[in-house]
């Protein structure tokens, strides 16, 4: 008998044996020599096969409130949810059978950490929903099994990463354990733990059964209203242009009939990319062959934990008393023709490529050597160009939403998913912080451009089981939006961060340049591998969880900025302009700043869900009505207003103002000029001297004061000045039209250098702007915080009568009292923090660290973190002051002093030039 080694190398062996005919007919392969047994497992049966069906398992309604297409987890999921919210009037569709697509070779494994608070968030209500809502309501078993998880680490990085987990696991009550090797192998006898660190298990992990989920949901569904409709391929989607020419969902077309509907819901797995072309959205996402192997029997195995071995790239699944052998490769095989019909068998699975895993579960369990292959699953998966899922309304036809792209955790995100994806539905927007899935986080560019779709979802999947370090930048499908400075920043040393498409500054070497070279796939595909590549050595300098090597540089970077002045090249923030005849009403209700100032003042503010959640935050500055040429004041037969939003969250806002004006009806048009303008930010107590030799303005206090804008001449050129800080310093914002950045950029250069001026990047930023207290973006702001929350009750015209998107929330909240606090900790040892860090008053977990950085000019680690009351209580003012605060990180925990203003600066003096 030969086992799990060697039976694959019989297997390979035998498979390169046959002819081309052989191989193409073997979809059946049992061999007793070599323990293998094997059946190929089909997508989609055709409408005439074995089941008999020869048309859709229920007759089609005329019309629904939503129509769910695919019958994988996030579809089930997301009618469940939508029933659960009350609507009954709703439809899946499933081509074939429920898991027929994406979700029957799932391994369906449960892991409670992960790193982010909000996916923790949502796989804790997956667990609930599966483990006992269902059963509870239907009396069914979802087939749920909780075994544990045990995490491996080979290597310190690897053991600190499952710390963090660990530590952020503490702030939801989530029980685990840091584990010796000797711990390890009392828990698992039959593992080897002569090669680990240490490994973080989590008792209450586990494995949930794809079939008997979905069909339990899909009953349950049933159960209050909704129709689930098997064998129904959707063969088109109808889209009607309405009144003000905005494109919406009208009907579902099918072979068997049409529903008119409002609403499609998109959960489709590898297949979404054909149903979004169906009604024109752009799903980026791409097909990949994903395996795992079913062994033997293995004596002992029984009620042991599920294992990853991150640093194996493999995974092992208890199933019964066998194990499920899977992972990740870095040369995965694409789908690259995505039919209506598979068919999978072990001829499929390309064992040259799988070996690595088998290799690597035989290391960690040495009793799979001895052990045979039972069958092998091979079937597709999509993956997308971050990692994350794509949910949410497509920004191009409203009413069709995204369940997709799930990067094999569809299974697990699911039920979290499936309630946030219903809910976005009903009322407009999710209730936690979804912008992470978010379609809109995708500048439009990028959609539909096939390079990048299929670098960076290579990438997502070949670095699913890397380590996740605070610094990790993508090498894949680099520099496809770059900004005029981008080529005499780069000459100069320039490490660039990548953000939504955008090159952006990180810092600058000191070293000399560092391009970023075109994708080599890790010299997967016979690609030659980048050699000598100089940007990708420096980046994996930066993979600790320690302060990183270039530490020093930041702290150069922070200092000139405090002390003299550095240059920030800030062009990939968007840029926009309002106008319009409502453009005055539109403003009004976007905007929780009264930002009606005379022309010529810009104001810091918010823009706001309907539950008062912070959509983005912004300065938006009033234009004199008087035309000048674009870009820098348009034509306009109403007001006029400049929005400046932060890049990453630019396509995210575009969309979100649009939905805004086209839902009021508010006549007004919003002009994208992003790629048309850049911006450089001067900053520090000499840039007023410095400026004063490049522009043609008075820059004194009375003449140009904070929070004002003019057009001025800066070396012969007009631009658009504003006198703002990111940084908590004096400084202006050169908003430059394209085709003078560069002279504009070296006259500033030029006057600066006996002020000792540099270039300084975007981990500048992050220090400076959190060590004055001023909030990030989508860090320690988001759209599940409220204003009043995050400490910026004063962006709010809530002593106005003027109504705003979200003010009614705010004032139930104001009137409530604060569940819930944004507080700014210093930690006076020098010890790194990057967030996910638990926060403990008095010794009880009441939150953890959104965001953290080294605060150079107070010398101390800085971070910013919710805390709510474990009473339920007001977080009040005298709640923060009366506690004992200690920051956990990796399972230390540190003594905190806590803040309710930021520690530096807290008098604002230097922002308004007074200094000493």
């Amino acid at each position: 008998m030969a086992f799990l080694g060697t039976a694959v190398r019989r297997v390979m062996a035998c498979r390169q044996a046959l002819s081309p005919l052989c191989r193409s007919t073997a979809r059946c392969y049992s061999s007793q020599s070599t323990h293998i047994t094997e059946k190929s497992v089909p997508y989609e049966k055709t409408l005439k096969q074995e089941d008999g069906l020869s048309g859709p398992t229920k007759p089609l309604p005329k019309s629904a409130d939503v129509v769910v297409i695919g019958g994988g987890s996030l579809g089930c999921q997301t009618l469940y949810h939508l029933c659960k919210l009350g609507m009954t009037n709703v439809v899946l569709l499933e081509r074939d059978r429920l898991t027929a697509g994406t979700t029957w070779h799932t391994a369906g494994l449960l892991w409670q950490l992960r790193p982010s608070d909000t996916e923790v968030e949502l796989l804790a209500h997956t667990r609930n929903v599966i483990s006992s809502e269902l059963e509870e309501e239907t009396g069914l078993e979802t087939g749920w099994i909780q075994n544990g998880g045990l995490f491996i680490a080979s290597n310190k990085q690897r053991l600190d990463e499952y710390k963090r987990l660990m530590s952020l696991g503490k702030a939801y009550g989530i029980e685990s354990y840091v584990l010796s090797p000797a711990e390890t192998k009392d828990l698992y006898p039959l593992m080897n733990v002569k090669d680990l660190y240490g490994t973080l298990y989590v008792p209450k992990d586990g494995t949930m059964d794809p079939a008997g989920t979905c069909t339990t949901l899909s009953r349950a569904a049933t159960a209050r209203g909704a129709t689930v409709i098997e064998n129904c391929p959707v063969t088109g989607i109808q889209v009607k242009v309405d009144d003000l020419g905005v494109k919406r969902v009208k009907a579902v077309e099918t072979a068997h009939g049409t529903i008119r509907t409002p609403c499609v819901v998109n959960c489709g797995g590898v297949w979404a990319t054909k149903l979004g072309k169906m009604a024109g959205v752009n799903v980026p996402l791409i097909a990949m062959h994903h395996a795992y192997v079913v062994t033997e029997r293995i004596e002992g195995i029984q009620n042991m934990p599920n294992v990853r071995d991150h640093d194996a790239s493999v995974y092992l699944r208890l199933q019964g008393d066998a194990l499920s052998v899977g992972g990740y490769e870095q040369n995965p095989i694409f789908w690259d023709d995505v039919s209506d019909k598979f068919a999978f068998s072990l001829f499929d699975l390309d064992w040259d490529v799988f070996m690595q895993h088998i290799d690597g579960a035989v290391n960690r369990v040495p009793a799979l050597e001895q052990t045979g292959i039972k069958s092998t699953v091979c079937g597709p998966e999509s993956f997308t160009a971050d990692h994350k899922p794509l949910m949410g309304e497509a920004p191009e036809v409203r009413g069709f939403f995204l369940g997709c792209g799930f990067n094999s955790a569809g299974m697990m995100l699911g039920g979290g998913c499936g309630k946030e994806l219903a809910h976005w539905i009903i009322h407009g927007r999710p209730e936690k912080d979804m912008y992470g899935y978010d379609i809109r986080r995708f500048h439009h560019s990028l959609t539909n451009n096939n390079r990048w779709i299929r670098e960076r979802s290579h990438e997502s999947y070949a670095k699913n089981y890397s380590v996740v370090f605070p610094f990790d930048e993508p090498l894949a499908s680099r520099n496809m939006r770059k900004d005029p400075f981008h080529q005499v920043l780069q000459e100069q040393g320039c490490l660039f961060q990548e953000r939504h498409g955008w090159e952006r500054p990180g810092w600058f070497n000191r070293d000399g340049p560092a391009p970023v070279l075109d994708y080599d796939y890790y010299g997967a595909y016979n690609v030659s591998k980048n050699t000598d590549y100089k940007y990708s050595d420096i980046l994996g300098k930066e993979y600790t969880f320690d302060f990183p090597p270039h530490h020093d540089v930041i702290r150069n970077e922070c200092l000139t900025c405090r002390n003299a002045v550095a240059v920030f090249d800030m062009s990939y923030f968007g840029k926009f302009y309002l106008t319009g005849p409502d453009a005055k009403k539109a403003a009004d209700w976007l905007f929780t700043a009264d930002v009606n100032k005379a022309p010529g003042s810009t104001v810091y503010t918010c823009m706001l869900n309907k539950r008062g959640g912070v959509e983005s935050d912004l300065t938006v500055s009033r234009l004199d009505p008087s035309p000048a040429h674009l870009p820098l004041t348009p034509e306009s037969n109403g007001e006029a207003y400049y929005l400046a939003i932060g890049g990453g969250v630019a396509q995210h806002n575009w969309s979100h103002i649009q939905s805004v004006l086209q839902d009021q009806g508010f006549r007004c048009t919003l002009i994208d000029h992003t790629e048309d303008m850049g911006m450089i930010s001067i900053q520090g107590p000499k840039s007023r001297e410095l400026l004063q030799e490049v522009l043609d303005s008075d820059l004194s206090n009375d003449a140009f004061p904070f929070s004002t804008h003019k057009i001025v001449n800066a070396a012969g050129h007009k631009v658009r000045a504003m006198r703002l800080s990111f940084v908590g310093e004096m400084g202006w914002e050169l908003h430059i039209p394209k085709e003078s950045c560069l002279p504009v950029y070296h006259a500033v250069m030029a006057a600066g250098a006996k002020y000792g001026i540099s270039n300084a990047g975007y981990r500048a930023i992050d220090s400076l702007s959190i060590e004055k207290g001023y909030r990030h973006w989508h860090a320690d702001l988001r759209p599940d915080d409220t204003p009043l929350e995050a400490g910026l009750a004063f962006t709010c015209k809530m002593k106005t009568s003027i109504p705003f998107l979200g003010r009614q929330a705010l004032e139930a909240q104001k009137a409530e009292g604060l569940r819930r606090r944004i507080v700014c900790f210093t930690v006076d040892e020098k010890v790194p923090m990057f967030g996910l860090e638990a926060i403990f008053r008095n010794g009880v977990p009441v939150g953890h660290l959104r965001r953290s950085e080294f605060g150079f000019a107070i010398d101390k680690t800085i971070g910013y973190g919710y805390i709510r009351n474990p009473d339920g209580g007001v977080v009040s003012p005298d709640f923060v002051r009366s506690g004992e605060f200690t920051l956990e990180r990796m399972g230390i925990t540190y003594k905190a002093t806590a803040h309710l203003k930021s520690p530096f600066d807290p008098e604002n003096k230097r922002v308004k030039g007074i200094y000493g």
